[in-house]
């Protein structure tokens, strides 16, 4: 799809519960960025949702072993540190849309904040994804847009889409 399209798509999206998506992992696929910029960083990744401490919903991304796309989609294989642990970074924050604050091209979802994340820090802090249900009443699939926030909306090319594919305590363990 187009950016045209894609934001168009983003612009009809449903709300989403955030409770909803609670303790699933998200497989995650990069749409819009130039290709050298994907084989710098990644195509593929996932973002997971968890209920914190303080009873607000959260998460992280999680580094993937990048390979080709599968559809079904196949829970990817997490990238692990020497100690076995896998590789995560961004964590992030839940909170409403809030069309008047975000000003993205969103009419309804969630935002992925990371200047609320646990241990939130540099410029990872700066950036935020308004996501949104493609079909209403479903998280099985989202749509995400990434912009950074430095008092004003930066945008940048990131599209992405969110599959669900496991849950997060099976998946990481």
């Amino acid at each position: 799809m187009s950016r045209r399209e894609l934001t168009e798509v983003m612009r009809g999206g449903a709300a989403i519960d955030p409770d909803a998506l609670v303790g699933w992992a998200y497989r995650g696929v990069s749409l819009g960025l130039p290709t050298f910029v994907e084989r710098l960083s990644w195509k593929t990744f996932v973002k997971t949702f968890v209920r914190r401490s303080d009873g607000s919903v959260g998460g992280y991304n999680v580094r993937v072993v990048q390979g080709p796309l599968t559809f079904p989609a196949e829970p990817p294989e997490p990238l692990r540190a020497d100690d076995g642990a896998p590789v995560t970074f961004g964590p992030y924050g839940v909170e409403p849309f809030d069309p008047s604050r975000h000003r993205a091209p969103c009419s309804a979802g969630l935002v992925l904040d990371y200047s609320k994340g646990e241990g939130a820090r540099g410029v990872m802090a700066l950036m935020r994804d308004p996501i949104t249900a493609v079909v209403p009443g479903s998280t099985e699939l989202l749509l995400g847009w990434m912009y950074a926030d430095v008092g004003f909306k930066v945008p940048t090319p990131s599209f992405f889409t969110l599959e669900r594919v496991a849950r997060v305590e099976g998946w990481l363990t």
